[in-house]
């Protein structure tokens, strides 16, 4: 279980307040697939990186299974960032003169896993991506999909409980995003794995059980999803636009 209660984080820009997040309360339940939608500026990404454990909170807490992050050493901190929580990125951020394989097992240099269990634990996360064939290959060599797929690899190797992705298929055209969606979505069914992301896109998004949509750093709507879209199904009429609209009414004042 993830939570936060009362959020909130405000950033400095010279004499200028940004307040990217106001009060956000959110519970996450182990083996949730969650969706985390809103334009630009919204607060997505900030919440996102409280939630890894790569910010903390102006005010409010963030819990993981029921313990305050900000009672945390930044050893204990560390050390949930590298064993519990698995990240993805809307660049892939790949090392480019290594191999696929390389670069998923660079995790576990700071893990203090062996040699050999290193190279046996990627080959096993690249398999779960379908990329083990092309585990000598470099980045370069690779497709765009290809390319995030061995960045998903590199995120699941020490087997977090948690996934984050920032916009995951951000750089990558339809079919390879669908891809991506598929392998989220089986993990979630099949490994109980607890995923998180980031979209703009609200055919991404419907790809889950459960939206949470933000607006000025304020969660304006939380609901399950009826029907979620399989990988692999058309991008419904309704959908076609590409970025997420926004009801001006539902906003709040701040």
């Amino acid at each position: 279980m993830i939570e936060t209660r009362d959020v909130s984080k405000t950033y400095r820009l010279g004499d200028t307040k940004v307040r990217a997040l106001r009060k956000v309360n959110l519970r996450i339940a182990d083996g949730e697939m969650l969706a985390i939608i809103g334009p630009s500026g919204s607060g997505k990404s900030t919440l996102m990186s409280i939630l890894g454990c790569l910010d903390v909170p102006s005010k409010g807490v963030y819990l993981i299974d029921g313990q305050p992050v900000e009672s945390l050493s930044e050893n204990q901190l560390a050390a949930i960032r590298r064993n519990k929580i698995g990240f993805v990125f809307q660049q892939f951020n790949l090392l480019p003169r290594t191999s696929a394989i390389e670069n998923v097992m660079l995790p576990m240099y700071y893990s203090g896993v062996r040699p050999k269990a290193r190279r046996q634990n990627a080959l096993e996360a690249l398999a779960i991506v379908g990329l083990a064939e092309r585990a000598n290959s470099h980045p370069n060599q690779l497709s765009g999909g290809e390319q995030q797929r061995v960045a998903i690899a590199r995120a699941l190797v020490n087997k977090p409980t948690i996934l984050l992705a920032d916009e995951p298929t951000g750089n990558l055209d339809t079919r390879r995003g669908d891809e991506v969606m598929q392998i989220f979505q089986k993990l979630n069914r099949e490994q109980g794995q607890t995923v998180v992301y980031v979209t703009h896109d609200p055919f991404i998004a419907r790809h889950t059980n459960r939206i949470v949509q933000l607006v000025d750093g304020r969660i304006v709507s939380d609901e399950a999803v009826a029907q979620p879209i399989e990988a692999g199904m058309p991008r419904p009429d309704d959908l076609l636009v590409k970025s997420w609209e926004v009801n001006p009414d539902e906003e709040e004042e701040a």
